[in-house]
């Protein structure tokens, strides 16, 4: 694959900063809940220090609900600790350009603590192990993220001043795959592609979906890390882009009773010369062994490790009968009502996992997916038989129903604590533990809606 343009070295930004015209170096990393969080530090300071020695940060940073709210029950931080640093220590290999932001680069981080030992749970770190696993085998893994978003006419602050009650979708109509009606949004679309590209990624192209302002902006497979750091930047980014257009976007995986935003996942396997694994032309199917054993671990560790895919209490409404999101955990050729769907031929022969959505921690589904694929290739799992017609009426395991149910699956699973040792589970079932907490003290317009007056 060719270099990516937006990509920075070290030298190349003392150029800019020195020509005035690269002043702010964002150092960040994904937190949880899959957003950037991090610092923003002045040009000539990155250089001179923080490119070599990282920036600090406080550790509560992984240890906190969606209102940043300091929480007990977490063995990282807390009060007892005293909430102390940890350490963002640049990945330069990530140094890029930010178009949409005057005089800025960003750098992604990976987390260390003050004496430089890994924080285990920071989702960078969890896929990181993964991939490690994967290279005793030979094995480099190739992925891609597919992304949804709803766009709405409301800016940010409109949305949030009306409680995110009826806001304006940016188009009328169901626009899947329709060219008319994307038009209209085509002005931020282009921006968003263009700036990503700028940032050093590498834009395939955009559709509409099924919602009302739903739209799919996808980009080139790339090594799963490195296909992650993009995600972040470009979950982020498409929300600031949309923000100077006077818009906002919403990631969530279900914002209304239509079609919910899916986060598609697709992977493949690589030997260190690059050669496809998956892929045997004398296999029925040119699936090779490895291929069938990495497919029947997904299948036979989905529901332990659904909670990586689904992490919130809405990620689950999204599984609907008939919606285009999975309820039957199975596996098909180009089959859509399956949760993972087999397509490509050769080079390109690679599974989908149709389970994530919107909302999901990229970082953790994709270790979630090399964990299970890992667990079927050494226990050596035979691949069921393909199912064939309409998954929703499959007599199959069932994809969880709530996110209480994925936690106590997730707390239990043996796969899970062996792929990523029980600091790492423990923290995301303490994480599951804070959003139903949440949840079930809160009071709903649905509820009052119909007890007001009438209950």
């Amino acid at each position: 694959m060719a270099p990516r343009t937006g990509m920075l070295t070290l030298p190349e930004l003392t150029d800019l900063a020195r020509a005035g015209e690269m002043d702010t170096v964002i150092v960040a990393f994904t937190d949880m809940q899959g957003r950037l969080v991090g610092k923003r530090i002045s040009a000539r300071l990155f250089i001179e220090s923080v490119a070599d020695h990282g920036a600090e940060c406080c550790n509560y940073l992984l240890a906190v609900d969606i209102d940043n709210n300091t929480l007990d029950g977490y063995k990282i931080s807390s009060w007892k600790t005293g909430y102390g640093d940890m350490v963002m220590k640049p990945d330069m290999t990530t140094l890029r350009l930010l178009p949409w932001i005057d005089g800025t680069a960003m750098v992604t981080a990976d987390l260390l603590s003050t004496d430089g030992v890994d924080i285990a749970p920071a989702p960078r770190a969890v896929l990181k192990r993964q991939v490690a696993r994967l290279a005793e085998h030979g094995w480099v893994c190739q992925g891609a993220t597919e992304l949804e978003f709803i766009i709405f006419d409301d800016s940010y602050r409109e949305a949030w001043a009306k409680g995110y009650q009826n806001l304006q979708p940016a188009s009328d109509y169901n626009t899947d795959y329709a060219i008319h009606a994307s038009t209209r949004l085509e002005p931020l679309l282009r921006d968003i592609r263009n700036g990503m590209d700028g940032a050093g990624m590498y834009c395939e192209g955009v559709k509409g979906e099924c919602n009302p302002g739903q739209q799919e902006i996808s980009f080139m497979y790339d090594e799963a890390v490195v296909t992650c750091d993009n995600h972040s930047i470009y979950r982020t980014g498409a929300k600031e882009i949309a923000d100077k257009h006077g818009k906002s976007i919403t990631f969530m995986a279900k914002y209304n009773e239509k079609e919910g935003s899916s986060c598609h996942i697709h992977m493949s396997l690589r030997d260190e010369a690059g050669n496809p694994v998956f892929s045997d032309p004398s296999a029925e199917g040119e699936r090779s062994k490895v291929m069938q054993q990495f497919l029947a671990g997904q299948l036979a560790a989905a529901r332990e490790l659904s909670l990586l895919f689904a992490p919130n209490i809405n990620s689950y409404k999204r599984y609907q009968p008939g919606s285009f999101a999975p309820t039957t955990i199975a596996w098909g050729i180009d089959n859509r009502s399956c949760a993972f769907r087999v397509v490509g031929h050769g080079e390109g022969l690679r599974f989908e996992n149709r389970i994530p959505g919107g909302d999901v921690n990229q970082y953790l589904a994709m270790s979630a997916m090399i964990a299970a694929g890992l667990h079927g290739i050494e226990n050596e799992l035979e691949l069921e038989p393909m199912l064939e017609g309409n998954g929703y009426e499959a007599d199959k395991p069932q994809v969880p129903h709530t996110l209480r149910d994925a936690k106590d699956l997730f707390a239990q699973s043996e796969i899970a604590r062996r792929a990523f040792g029980d600091d790492v589970v423990d923290h995301y079932v303490r994480a599951a533990e804070v959003e139903i907490e949440a949840y079930d003290a809160a009071v709903t317009d649905w509820e009052r809606k119909r007890g007001f007056e009438r209950g």
